[in-house]
Formats: C-alpha cells, structure tokens, sequence
C-alpha cells in the first residue's frame, strides 16, 4: 500500500485505497482475494503480493496501457 500511496502523492492520476480483508469480506470475495497484499488496477489487473518498487511500477504502467518495459 506504501508504493500506491507513493503513486497517488507523485500523480493526481492515481488513487491509492487500502481495505482491511477481514474488515469487508463483500469486498475481499468481489475481488478473490487469496492472498495479501492484493493490487487492484481500475478493476481490469491485478497482482498479488509484495513487489520490488520497479516491479510494482512496471505492473501498474502495464495495465493502464503505459509503457511497462514489455512490447
């Protein structure tokens, strides 16, 4: 959530939103969350785990369409 929350300081592009899985079960089983951290990218991507920051930010850029390192 820390790297989100970095994006969102550095782009008004970017929300970071950070939901507690045991808090809201509806929301842990509307987005299969199996294992945390979970990063969900305007409900089309999404990657589990925790990730170098380059790792996270190439994610993120691959799915809005940007330039993620990757043809």
């Amino acid at each position: 959530m820390r790297l989100a929350h970095h994006l969102a300081i550095a782009s008004d592009l970017v929300r970071g939103d950070c939901i507690e899985a045991n808090e809201f079960p509806d929301l842990s089983q509307r987005y299969m969350v199996m294992a945390v951290p979970k990063t969900v990218i305007n409900e089309r991507a999404a990657f589990e785990g925790a990730l170098p920051e380059a790792e996270f930010v190439e994610q993120v850029l691959r799915a809005v369409g940007g330039n993620g390192g990757s043809p």
